[in-house]
């Protein structure tokens, strides 16, 4: 009968809207039960199982965390004295618990299961804390904005499914010279379209990629993009990458093809065994190469850009590649006033660049113009990551070699270019917005891909790649 007591005294307390506390609990109704043991026990009645330890946390597709990134993520938490609370929720009581791992419960009862009851719930916190969510409410997390004492801690977490943010679309009112600029790559894009007969776009999920994807759009509208979009998967390109092209692939408006070389699966090629510059040949070029031929495509769209790298700053917009894939630079043809030459020779194949007169700025502003959906990996995040060769090299999955005593760092970076995670270096930011990242490139002397380790392997340069068939 006690226990009955207990259990309705419980849920009446918790059915108020507002934060309760385990051992406050426990003294208001010290005359029904004096355990804490058992009062803990009706509360996991009421609100389920309550995580105790950070091993027992799992994500909202149940998968536990990083086996790596953990150990290190506890170590710092503890060498910063940061005060951290798993977060759970149970939708069958809609009760919102918090733990400290030590016992403490904080739990209360949701008016409903969503993202604006747990924003309102959460900001009525005072403290500063750390949040690492638990279960299903890491998907409601990502539509919630939290006050400045609060912190979504999910450095160890895998990335759930691709979820578009829903912008505002601005205008050209003030940004005349974008406007001149898309017109002239959807120029170069029904320019190719109109020459070639088995018409491609190289698409890398990247910010380039995505940009040329709209103008894609815009240039055939109302009718579908007439050539197929061909991704060249590595097996190591980040997580966030892999669910954005899930996302893609799922769309109906456009047509994918996603191609691993096989002869790197079976090598097992990788860039910690492999080296850079052969993991780039077998995953990239090599496996470029193979789809072009298997599937005859002469004209092949990419969005590389002359303000990136000097080899492809004097790359032509059309530009010509022989039976082999190769790019020859003394062997270039002009392009006055806009006139493109499209004609080929046998075994001849062009690689188009519609948008090699944008600069990185440029793409940004288009971006955030455009509303285009985009890898979270642009905006800053606290991600796990380690300092190799001047690099901050992100642990994104449970494949990462940590080179003994080394230090993990849990601080706010974000990425300028994509690619595989081991190869891509990323910069210290706050830029958690487009405004932001325009913001700060304003300021900026260095260039996107200075963080990229494939554009400095020794002997391997980005024209050396590109000579050699790499887009």
């Amino acid at each position: 009968m006690k226990s009955a007591t207990l259990l309705e005294t419980l849920r009446a307390k918790t059915a108020d809207g507002y934060w309760h506390d385990l051992t406050q609990l426990q003294i208001e109704v010290a005359e029904l039960e004096k355990s804490k043991r058992q009062l803990q026990r009706n509360l996991e009645e009421i609100a389920g199982p309550v995580i105790s330890s950070l091993e027992g946390v799992i994500d909202a597709r149940n998968r536990p965390l990083n086996r790596i990134v953990l150990p290190h993520l506890r170590n710092w938490l503890k060498s910063k004295r940061l005060k951290v609370r798993v977060l759970q929720i149970n939708s069958a009581a809609s009760l919102l618990i918090l733990s400290d791992l030590r016992g403490h419960l904080q739990i209360m009862k949701l008016s409903a299961i969503t993202p604006k009851a747990l924003e309102m719930a959460l900001n009525l916190l005072t403290e500063k804390l750390q949040l690492v969510p638990h279960g299903e409410v890491q998907r409601l997390l990502s539509g919630v904005k939290l006050n400045k004492n609060l912190e979504v801690l999910d450095a160890a977490h895998l990335p759930l499914e691709f979820e578009p943010i829903d912008r505002p679309k601005k205008t050209f009112a003030d940004q005349a010279h974008l406007w001149e600029l898309e017109q002239e790559s959807i120029h170069i894009i029904r320019e190719a379209v109109a020459a070639a007969e088995r018409p491609a776009m190289l698409f890398s999920l990247g910010k380039d990629s995505m940009v040329m994807l709209r103008l894609a759009e815009k240039a055939f509208a109302p009718e579908a993009i007439p050539f197929v979009l061909v991704n060249i998967d590595t097996r190591w390109k980040f997580q966030e990458m892999n669910e954005f092209r899930e996302w893609t692939k799922n769309r109906t408006d456009v047509q994918t093809i996603h191609y691993i070389n096989p002869d790197a699966i079976e090598q097992d090629i990788n860039p910690f065994d492999s080296g850079s510059a052969t993991h780039t040949d077998i995953t990239k070029t090599q496996a470029l190469k193979q789809i072009l031929e298997e599937h005859e495509f002469d004209f092949v769209f990419g969005g590389a850009r002359r303000d990136e790298e000097k080899s492809r700053a004097k790359e032509r917009i059309f530009s010509v590649r022989d039976k082999n894939h190769a790019w020859d630079p003394r062997n270039q043809r002009p392009e006055l006033w806009n006139i493109y030459n499209t004609s080929l020779a046998e075994g001849q194949s062009i690689r188009v660049f519609p948008i090699s007169n944008w600069t990185e700025l440029d793409i940004w502003r288009y971006l955030e113009i455009e509303n285009v959906p985009m890898v979270p990996l642009y905006f800053a995040k606290r991600r796990p990551f380690v300092k190799r060769n001047g690099a901050l090299i992100m642990i994104d999955d449970d494949r990462f070699r940590l080179d003994q005593e080394e230090k993990v760092y849990f601080e706010k970076i974000r990425f300028r270019s994509l690619g595989c995670y081991p190869l891509s270096g990323g910069v210290l930011s706050d830029a958690e917005t487009i405004p932001e990242i325009i913001q700060e490139l304003i300021s900026t002397r260095v260039s996107e891909r200075s963080s990229r380790v494939i554009d400095f392997d020794r002997g391997a340069s980005m024209e050396q790649k590109k000579k050699k068939g790499y887009f």
